[in-house]
């Protein structure tokens, strides 16, 4: 923004980060709110709906467009509002407008999963050989620290297109998605404020993220059928991409090279891990299931952790609530002992993630015993 506009701002005795992060939120938040209803008429109207099949949790067609109305609220209000980031990371929106395209294309179209996979590898070899956001260092996980150049961009490509592909996994029940993203964010948010100036311009993306959320989620949750729409994949491969993006940022920050940095955490990749531990063990845990069943790991099912919880009867609402209630315990239990070495963290952070993925499915075992 024009540096005059700020002066001014700052003389009415306003900080022009706060001033930028709640219009940021307002915006971001009336944009969504307000396009949804649009989108859902058009989706109804034009038969663009999601119909219930042999995975789905839902009995009904539900309008699956919800992703275009984030994806409208992030590419106005980010380059408004966080507008650094646009220059800091050149083909950030460029990554935006590709994986909107093709969201939208497999929401109406269902595209094969070779082209979606193309496209994110193509979006994030953008960001991370383009912008040069990668993982830089495992700070001594299994005994890694410096990775040379050319693993650091295969890793960070991979763990870019994991992340994007376990979020869209964990988006099949009312909710989840949505609730995880407010959560991630608020956490990713509060660092990035935390750990200096320079980091502003990610702590209102995350700001963003969170409003366009929360006004998704009001529509997600509805029990009216006339109001209810889905993410899709334009959501959720969105919204996994700048959780990733996010991610990786928040590890980056406690590289030594950053003088900003008014301390330095060794067990910040642990730390991103549990924060977005939830999607990561979902998948493992569906991994593992299907090569004990002797099946391919690419075969559809019903074996997340949301659907075992189905199975115990419970309702979307309700499960969405215990998973986020659990990995909130999670992550809790990362963050006191984020002191601690950063092996012995990992391991203590993937045995409560994966107990928390078993247990419905101990639970379901002892229900029909």
């Amino acid at each position: 923004m024009n540096s005059n506009f700020q002066n001014f701002i700052e003389s009415l005795g306003v900080s022009f980060f706060y001033f930028k992060l709640i219009l940021g939120f307002v915006f971001s938040f009336m944009i969504t709110y307000q396009s949804i209803p649009t989108i859902i008429k058009i989706s109804r109207r034009k038969n663009l709906m999601d119909e219930p099949g042999a995975r789905s949790s839902h009995l009904t067609k539900i309008p699956n467009l919800g992703g275009i109305a984030i994806f409208f609220s992030l590419g106005v209000c980010a380059p408004i509002f966080a507008y650094e980031l646009f220059d800091r990371y050149k083909f950030l929106f460029a990554s935006f407008i590709i994986l909107f395209f093709v969201g939208v294309m497999d929401d109406i179209m269902v595209l094969r999963a070779y082209k979606k996979l193309l496209a994110q590898i193509l979006v994030s070899a953008l960001l991370v050989v383009g912008s040069d956001v990668r993982i830089r260092s495992l700070f001594g996980v299994l005994g890694v620290y410096e990775l040379n150049y050319f693993v650091s961009v295969l890793f960070s490509i991979f763990t870019f297109i994991i992340l994007i592909n376990a979020f869209n996994l964990i988006d099949g029940i009312d909710g989840l998605a949505g609730s995880y993203t407010i959560i991630t964010s608020l956490l990713f948010g509060i660092s990035f404020y935390r750990l200096g100036e320079h980091n502003d311009p990610l702590a209102i993306l995350c700001a963003i993220l969170i409003a366009a959320s929360i006004a998704f989620l009001i529509y997600n949750l509805s029990s009216k059928r006339s109001t209810k729409i889905f993410m899709g994949d334009t959501g959720s491969m969105i919204l996994g991409f700048l959780l990733a993006f996010t991610g990786i940022s928040f590890i980056e920050i406690f590289i030594a090279k950053h003088d900003e940095v008014f301390y330095h955490l060794k067990s910040a990749p642990v730390i991103a891990v549990a924060i977005l531990i939830l999607p990561i063990i979902d998948t493992l845990t569906v991994i593992i299931t299907r090569i004990y069943h002797k099946k391919s790991v690419l075969s559809p099912d019903k074996n997340h952790i949301h659907h075992k919880l189905l199975n115990l009867g419970l309702t979307h609402k309700r499960s969405t609530a215990y998973i986020i209630a659990y990995y909130l315990v999670v992550i809790a239990a990362a963050y006191m002992l984020r002191h601690q070495d950063v092996n012995y963290l990992l391991i203590i952070i993937m045995v409560l993630g994966f107990l928390g993925a078993y247990l419905p499915i101990f639970l379901l075992k002892f229900k029909k015993d």
